[in-house]
């Protein structure tokens, strides 16, 4: 069974559409990765099996891999719950408190940081809002383009376009100009260099796996004075991976992400409102599969 809630843990701070995240402490935070599916800003009454081990497991592979550029807030990844309540079960309240299998895997500790509320986006190919942009102004995140751009394209060279990070709805874009006035210009600056430096990172190795990373976003904080990566890192929920033995611009690309799925409610007559319809047994199984198959080509092993 997909684990949805975690509702008896004490010390709740967060809950998102899929994370849940609770204190340790005042300098720590337990992220709880659920198997909770979101489309169109909404959660649906039933989740995808495994896809939140897939999420906390395959950033904690990118944190990793990217700590060189970038320190990020990533402490622990619990893969041991009885390490978990030997370490850290008597502090998070007064009384003692054990932590429940369904940690395993799924959850990270991690160090608390001032959240930047931004989304860093880099895009390497022409996909998404990006494509429904350029086909009507000819711009990507108000940037004039090359005329004859196709759909899915590569682009000259990858794009840093940021948008806000909001608490309900759709995040908005922004342009660099108006990110300075919200975050400065030195901090901007730093934050494009580095989210472009990640991107290129992650594409070069992702192509070795197989895998075109046709765009992703990341979120930055504060910890300690220094910008840190937070959050999740090059997952399918935070990324559009596509198969590059497949890859055929002109088009929209298969992914590995939940792209049936949505595909499934738009074709259902849903209208995008609360309460969404529960998802039949094959999209899941089916979404779930190409969750596990992105972790699997990009880290060498299956779950």
């Amino acid at each position: 069974m997909e684990i949805l809630q975690e509702s008896n843990l004490p010390n709740l701070y967060h809950r998102g559409k899929v994370r849940d995240t609770y204190e340790m402490g005042s300098d720590r935070l337990l992220i709880i990765a659920t198997d909770r599916v979101s489309a169109f800003d909404v959660v649906m009454p039933n989740g995808i099996p495994d896809k939140g081990i897939v999420l906390n497991q395959l950033s904690a592979f990118w944190f990793d891999k990217t700590a060189h550029i970038v320190p990020n807030h990533m402490l622990e990844v619990v893969n041991d719950v009885n390490w978990l309540n030997r370490v850290y079960g008597e502090k998070v309240c007064v009384s003692y408190y054990s932590y429940p299998p369904y940690v395993e895997r799924r959850s990270m500790i991690v160090k608390k940081a001032e959240r930047i509320d931004i989304e860093c986006v880099v895009r390497g190919y022409l996909s998404g809002s990006a494509w429904a942009e350029y086909k009507q102004s000819g711009t990507i995140s108000g940037i004039a383009m090359p005329k004859g751009l196709k759909e899915s394209e590569k682009l000259p060279e990858p794009m840093f376009t940021p948008t806000t990070k909001e608490a309900t709805g759709h995040d908005q874009p922004i342009t660099i100009k108006q990110m300075e006035k919200l975050v400065g210009k030195a901090l901007t600056a730093d934050i494009m260099k580095k989210s472009l430096a990640i991107y290129n990172y992650a594409a070069e190795y992702a192509r070795t796996r197989g895998i075109i990373i046709a765009d992703t976003k990341m979120e930055f904080g504060m910890i300690e004075g220094k910008l840190s990566l937070i959050d999740e890192l090059l997952t399918p929920d935070s990324s559009r991976f596509w198969d590059a033995e497949k890859y055929a611009p002109g088009k929209s690309q298969p992914s590995f992400d939940k792209q049936m799925l949505r595909d499934w409610l738009t074709d259902s007559g849903w209208n995008k409102e609360p309460p969404a319809p529960e998802l039949p047994p094959r999209i899941v199984k089916e979404t779930s599969k190409r969750y596990r198959e992105a972790y699997r080509r990009l880290t060498g092993h299956g779950l």
